[in-house]
Order: structure tokens, then sequence, then C-alpha cells
């Protein structure tokens, strides 16, 4: 499709294509701006005319070819991207309906169909949450405050985003879905971390990231609570909306570029719970070809009587009985996330229903769904610094802190970490010891699982790499391979630009894109890296000396599977 083909006007919401008269009128407009900017040009000096001609694509003028604008049609209309070097963007393309009013609650469902080319240049909103606190330096670190703002904040949140390096083009590139992190109540698909730009030109490969219900409005179990059958999936229909956009990838991704039958889904943090869940989703099945877990294995799901607790819980704060329960489709989205915000101990997270989710996700064994699908498992060495804000803790606050969860032990638990000398400081061995004892050794369960599962492989890595930025002071904390994976160098994890960070970036981007591609993430760029399994437990440490070990930290593992902490 060229430029002149898709010189059209175009809106967000459903508007007939644009006229041959306007086009006519579009066109003398063109003409005549450029007169100008001719004349403008030919009134300036020589050397003024030849540096503007000699720098192109530094601030403006980034797309190569002379095609800006692409249009893909899809299921359910057309769309109208941009492109930007070579690779071709669409934000805020819908694969669901409103889910406000009468559709609260409820299953995602198709979007309408609409008329004419539908703008995507820019994004849509995302779910309604609370904003990251600019006060945080975690946060701060990782952008987290960005989410909020650029699309809005709606129920109208079921769009994804896709870059592509060609569309229309039937070139059955992998694609890589990403869910976002922030648990199961914040975040998006649009924020900076998930630039789809970079890893889509590295690595010749569609990606796609996806906004979803979250918190209250997508995970409240309501018949728990007493609510009328018609809402049995409101404990799960964010889940849901994750299944639709895979549908959404199935039916419309070919004309993107993509394939697919080569369907990579991964996610960091909350996003790797995402896709701990749909690995054992049976509607899921079928429609993701390879996974990866970042620092978020998740094992089980809440039960139903967990889930109907925090039902309840928000339906006394927004003052709803089980005679007036239909007005939770009546009040405002603001109502209710002013009303989730001020609970403590609720917990809105996917709820074993025995129906649409029929078992845990990986207790007491992997999922059979994804028996065929390969799966990468991850942590970062000290994924739990990104909570803890005593940098100044002391030898002493070290033991106290040890000496509270295993009493009388904090000796010879502290002799495991004395290896590492004095380069990691108490505060780090802190995150260490609690990224120990809780998510490394939830990813070692998960790991063993689907290798003992006899499927497809499982394959385990640590990243061991520290950002620059903030001083250093956070580690190897939770998050820092969310840009790398994305090849988003220029960002704080990536240390900025920084030379090694960008080199890390690249790396293991092209890992990334390596296992999309072939389910198997070995490539150039890396040593070998075979397979996890419970008898060698190999797993890569991604680092400036990225190497294999097996078996890494196997003394800690050991030990807290056989001691288990007081708290």
């Amino acid at each position: 499709m060229t430029t002149q083909q898709t010189k059209q006007l175009v809106s967000k919401s459903e508007t007939p294509a644009i006229s041959r008269r306007d086009m006519l009128r579009a066109g003398s407009l063109a003409v005549a701006v450029a007169g100008a900017t001719a004349a403008a040009l030919g009134a300036q000096p020589a050397e003024a005319q030849e540096a503007r001609t000699r720098s192109p694509g530094v601030l403006g003028g980034a797309s190569e070819g002379s095609d800006i604008f692409h249009i893909v049609e899809t299921k359910h209309g057309k769309v109208q991207g941009i492109a930007n070097a070579g690779v071709k963007c669409f934000r805020g393309i819908p694969y669901g309906a409103d889910t406000g009013g009468k559709n609260r609650f409820m299953p995602p469902k198709p979007p309408a169909s609409w008329k004419g080319v539908r703008n995507c240049i820019g994004y849509a909103p995302i779910s309604p949450q609370t904003p990251s606190p600019i006060t945080g330096d975690y946060g701060q670190m990782i952008m987290w405050d960005r989410h909020v703002g650029g699309g809005g904040m709606s129920e109208d949140v079921l769009n994804l985003n896709v870059w592509s390096p060609g569309v229309n083009d039937n070139g059955k590139r992998a694609v890589m879905v990403s869910y976002h992190g922030g648990g199961w109540a914040t975040g998006s698909g649009n924020g900076p971390m998930y630039d789809g730009a970079q890893l889509a030109k590295l690595g010749d490969v569609v990606v796609v990231t996806v906004n979803h219900r979250l918190a209250s409005l997508g995970y409240t179990h309501l018949t728990g609570a007493g609510a009328p059958s018609d809402f049995s999936h409101a404990g799960n229909v964010g889940v849901m909306d994750m299944v639709a956009s895979l549908e959404w990838v199935r039916d419309n991704i070919a004309n993107f570029g993509g394939d697919p039958g080569r369907v990579m889904v991964f996610g960091q943090s909350g996003g790797g719970s995402k896709t701990s869940c749909l690995l054992g989703t049976p509607a899921a099945k079928g429609l993701f070809h390879r996974a990866a877990v970042q620092s978020g294995s998740s094992l089980r799901f809440q039960t139903e009587e967990q889930a109907a607790r925090s039902a309840e819980m928000l339906l006394k704060a927004l003052n709803i009985t089980k005679k007036n329960m239909r007005d939770l489709q009546k009040v405002s989205w603001e109502q209710i996330l002013e009303a989730q915000s001020t609970l403590r101990g609720a917990n809105f997270s996917p709820v074993m229903d025995g129906k649409y989710l029929p078992h845990h996700s990986f207790d007491p064994t992997a999922p059979t769904e994804s028996r065929d699908v390969p799966v990468i498992i991850s942590t970062a060495l000290e994924d739990a610094a990104l909570s803890l804000t005593n940098w100044d803790l002391d030898e002493a606050g070290l033991r106290k802190v040890v000496e509270t969860r295993y009493p009388g032990k904090a000796n010879e638990i502290l002799d495991m970490y004395r290896f590492q000398g004095p380069t990691k400081t108490p505060y780090l061995i802190q995150a260490q010891f609690l990224t120990d004892i809780r998510a490394r050794a939830n990813a070692i369960k998960q790991a063993e699982l689907k290798s003992a599962l006899g499927g497809a492989p499982a394959y385990m890595y640590i990243w061991e790499w520290v950002s620059p930025t903030f001083g250093g002071k956070f580690g190897a904390v939770h998050g820092l391979d969310v840009d790398a994976s994305f090849n988003n160098y220029r960002n704080n994890p990536c240390g900025g630009g920084d030379p090694e960070g960008r080199r890390m970036a690249d790396m293991f981007a092209t890992t990334w894109s390596t296992f999309a591609k072939t389910g198997n993430p070995n490539n150039d760029k890396i040593p070998h890296w075979p397979a996890y399994d419970a008898k060698t437990r190999s797993t890569m440490l991604f680092n400036s000396d990225t190497r294999v070990e097996n078996d890494p930290r196997g003394e800690q593992r050991t030990y807290f599977a056989e001691h288990q902490a007081a708290t």
C-alpha cells in the first residue's frame, strides 16, 4: 500500500473513507505547501539547503523508503499505522468491545466492525488503575508512572499494539505477544519498556503488546458473593480478555506479516504470572507455541473461598448488596477504583472456579494443555530489591532480617552468601536471600514440573547484570530484563544507552527472538544453553560474562527446600 493510496482522513471512531473530491483537495493543498516550502528553501543560502538535506532521520524523516502510512485489513475493519525506520507501528487496535456498562464483569465481546480506515497511530486507553508514586526510586527507574497518561484510561480497554518490519507481504514472521507486568492490578502494554519497535527491527519479528482488564474489573468472583449466575465468569474475565487477544492474533496477524503458527507469549512479574496462567488455561490451548515466564512463576490460583472474601469486601465498600447487585454495572469505574484502593487484604486475581480455570496452573503437576510448548523460566539475582528501601542496611540489620524468618540460623544461612565478597552489600545480600526463599524457589519448582512432564523442554536463566542507573544501588533487580528483552537499550534498566547495557540488550533480545522463531533459544551470541532438568539444572547466567552453570546457588536451593521459613 503506497503513501498515495493511504492518504485518507481517519479517526479513532468509525469514519467513512475520504472521497475522491476530498483527495483532490488534499492533493492541491499538499502541492501548495510543497511549493511554498521550495520557495522558502530557494531564498536561503546554498549551505543552509545542503545542511537540511544532509541529515535526514535525525529528528525526523525516519521512515526508510517512501511509504510513511500503511493500511492493513483486520477482521473488523481497516487500520492505519505509521512507519519508523522500516518498522510499521499500529497502536490501539481494538480486539474487543467496550467493557463498561452492561459489559462490565462479563466475558469479552468482539468489537463492532467499522467502515473506512481507523487511525491507529496513537495509543488507546488502559485499564483503570492507580498511578505509580513519583516518589519511589524503583518505580522511577523502570518508569512505571509512565503507564498512566498517553492513551488515557477507561473501560474501553480491549486494545493491542503491533510492530512489524513488513505488512501485507506474506512475511510469516514469528509473533511475540507480551503481557505486561504490574501484578494483576497495574501496568499496560503502552509503557515505554514494552515499545516493540527495536525488537521487531532487530529480530525481524512481529511484536504485540496487549491491554486488558485489571484488578477488581477483571477478577472479582461475584457469584461467590451471591451474584446471579450471569456473573459466573466475573472472577476470570481478565484471563478471558487475554485469550481473546490471542484469538485476534490467530485471525489477523498474517496481514501484519506474522505467522499465526509461531506465536510466543511472554511476560515479566505480573506478566510472568499471566503467562503461567495461560499455560494452564484450556481455552488458550493451541493459540501459542512458545512461552517465557520472567520473575513471575505462579503455581496456584486463588480458591473460590479466597476470591469470594475479596468480592464481599468490594461490595461492602460500594454499599452494594445481593438485592441491588446489578448496580455494579451502573456505578462509575472511578467509584470502583476508589473503593478498591481502600481495601486491605483483598486480592483480585484469577480464581480456580472449576470451569474456565479447572485446575491450578502448576500444582500438583505442570499443565498438560501446554505439554508441547517449550518454556523459558527465570528470576533476577536480586528480584526482591524492588520492594526494599533500606539501602543503608548494615550487617546487624541483615542478621535481624534473616533471624526473623529463620530463628537461630542466621550464621549458617549468611555463610552461604559470603562467596561473593564485598561487592554485594548487606542490602543486596538481603535481596538475594528473600529472592531465594520466594520467587526463585517458585521458578525452580515450575521448571522441575515442566521438565518432569516429558514434553517440550524448559530453559532456566538468572539475570545477573546490574544497571548503572540510580548508582547501581538496586543490584540485578526485578525487571531489568524487560527492557533488554525488547532491545530498548535507551531506557534506564539498560543503562540509558550505556555501551555494556546496549550489548546486553542486543544479546538478550536476539536470544528472545530466536526462541520465538525456533522454540530453542540457542544462537551465536550466547554459549550453548542446554534444557533444564532436575539432574543437571543447567542455567544461563546473563551478565557481562554470560555463561552456563549447572545448579547455580545449589547450596541455597537445597537448604531452603529442607528448612521452611517461620514467616
